[in-house]
């Protein structure tokens, strides 16, 4: 597997010498399930991206691969029950990133649901998405939510439906999926921008693309090609000469992340705020994290790098506070914070919540194919409909012929322990294992539960660290996950490592302050930066963790 970022100038020379079945733009998870399930049927595939992996919405989601109760409101009965069926599906795929999380829907007096619509609506839900025995909902008396939950706020509560979510790394989860596609032949690279289309005899024939790092130019040549680039899709469209009626409507989500001494959570809550919207509120890792908000995002804003404003983050402090009123959060409390932009296809007249989810995939005359829309969860079902398609395109016009989808049961990487049962087992076995290779038992618990099956690795890496002279606080468990990240995913820049490959600069954000001047000088060791370069990346870190923290005025 050649997944370094060491070479990756000399990877884009490669790539332009070759003729791909699909080339892809777009590095999110949509393009890297597109890729899994394309290349796993023997077509030839590339992946352009023009920031670091997963570095749009893939990254700034509510990290879960959530069943969509809400679009039951919305009577998207066919909706539901494919993320339903879709969400036990990426669970199994990748236990080690996706984890079930019992979530609790209060019902208060004048609020967003009713008891019997709330029990009647749960159990449609487990029916339609094919719920799982042992997951299916519960309800619960008052006494019974506030057990579960102590802060809920008493006034007006009359119980509450209880119900399986399923909680991810979105980032994580877009890797593990572009490492299963790397491995089966997939070529990926991160920092490279599509500038203009190339075309033979009015179809589209590949892309002219520019490396955002070196500026080296390249044409990436391609039988089909595939516009995934999620809220740049327009942009991407308007370089074609083909139009095309539809047109994205944006949507900007924040979160809010909280530590569990301000804000105790015990238990994940899907609850109303005060203008009758839905939020969620979620323990991960000693934090609580919040949100998320739902305004409407100008496509002439930077698309690149939302902000948490002011406003976004006193509606959800005051959402915070009207459900927990014991808790009296302030702004000088929030630890963290990220802002994402949801692409979705335009409705008029509809305001951000009830635009629909789901995904949309069209053809224009020159041959390009794009999908916008759609859903985390919805991923792998996406990449099979667009991968149907782009197959009978090229059996037409090129007289290939490739074999149906084959990723319904494909572990993704780092899932080689036999399934999610097997999971707790291989962690713990592992963790008594990381000894061996000088680490603490607890180091190796948290790497095996993180990296799973590619643990291996990082122990290595680890051990032959053991011999080096490391300056604290460079451990030699830090120092394998960044030469893992290195080597094995291609991570760039110092920030790409902290957000994209870690969550650290979101989850942990003082073990960042405490680590980026070690982790930056190994890999300005590693990857051969001059101190200009260093400099940037450094500033480039400094503003995420300033603007993580600090909203916009």
């Amino acid at each position: 597997m050649n997944f370094s970022s060491a070479n990756r100038a000399d990877k884009l020379k490669k790539m332009s010498e070759e003729v791909y079945d699909l080339v892809i733009i777009g590095g999110g998870i949509t393009g890297a399930g597109i890729a899994l399930d394309a290349v796993t049927r023997r077509m030839k595939v590339a992946v352009i991206e023009m920031q670091d992996f997963a570095g749009g919405t893939s990254s700034r989601s509510t990290k879960l691969v959530h069943g969509g109760l809400r679009y039951l409101k919305q009577f998207e009965v066919k909706l539901v029950a494919e993320v339903g069926k879709e969400r036990a599906i990426v669970f199994e795929n990748a236990p080690h990133v996706t984890s079930p999380e019992w979530m609790m829907l209060p019902i208060h007096k004048g609020g967003t649901f009713g008891k019997f619509s709330t029990s009647l609506g749960l159990r449609v839900y487990d029916y339609l998405a094919g719920v799982k025995k042992q997951e299916r909902r519960k309800m619960l008396s008052a006494a019974e939510a506030t057990e579960k939950e102590p802060l809920v706020k008493q006034d007006g509560l009359k119980g509450a439906g209880y119900y399986v979510e399923y909680r991810t790394d979105d980032a994580r989860l877009t890797l593990e999926i572009i490492k299963k596609a790397v491995e089966n032949g997939a070529d990926f690279i991160n920092y490279v921008k599509a500038e203009r289309f190339t075309y033979d005899k009015k179809k589209v024939s590949g892309v002219e693309v520019k490396d955002q790092i070196t500026g080296d130019s390249q044409t990436i040549l391609g039988r089909k090609v595939i516009n995934a680039a999620g809220p740049w899709v327009d942009k991407v469209r308007n370089k074609d000469y083909s139009t095309n009626d539809k047109e994205l409507q944006l949507t900007k989500g924040v979160h809010l992340v909280i530590d569990q001494s301000v804000f105790p959570l015990n238990q994940a809550l899907y609850f109303d705020t005060p203008d009758g919207r839905m939020m969620f509120a979620i323990p991960r890792d000693g934090k609580a994290y919040i949100g998320t908000t739902d305004t409407f995002y100008g496509s002439d804003k930077d698309t690149a790098n939302p902000k948490m404003t002011a406003e976004d983050q006193r509606y959800i402090i005051d959402s915070i506070n009207y459900m927990f009123p014991g808790v009296n959060v302030t702004e000088d409390q929030v630890e963290s914070s990220w802002a994402g932009v949801r692409p979705l296809i335009f409705e008029k007249g509809k305001d951000p919540s009830e635009i629909s989810r789901k995904d949309e995939v069209w053809e224009h005359d020159s041959g390009l194919i794009t999908i916008a829309g759609g859903k985390l969860t919805g991923y792998r079902k996406m990449a099979e409909h667009v991968v149907d398609l782009a197959a009978d395109r090229l059996k037409k016009e090129a007289k290939k012929s490739f074999s149906k989808c084959k990723t319904v049961h494909l572990p993704l990487s780092g899932a080689d322990f036999g399934g999610s049962a097997n999971y707790q087992q291989f962690v713990d076995a592992k963790a008594k294992e990381a000894v061996q290779y000088g680490l603490t038992e607890e180091e190796g618990k948290r790497i095996a539960a993180f990296y799973g099956s590619n643990a291996d690795k990082l122990y290595t890496l680890a051990h032959a660290a053991k011999g080096m002279q490391l300056e604290a606080p460079m451990t030699p468990a830090l120092y394998a996950e960044v030469v893992y990240a290195i080597q094995e995913e291609m991570t760039v820049k110092p920030v790409d490592f902290f957000i994209r490959r870690t969550g650290r600069l979101f989850f942990d954000i003082h073990a960042v302050h405490e680590q980026k001047e070690a982790v930056l000088k190994l890999m300005q060791n590693l990857l051969g930066w001059d101190a200009v370069t260093y400099q940037a990346y450094q500033e480039e870190l400094e503003k995420e963790l300033h603007d993580a923290v600090e909203p916009v005025k």
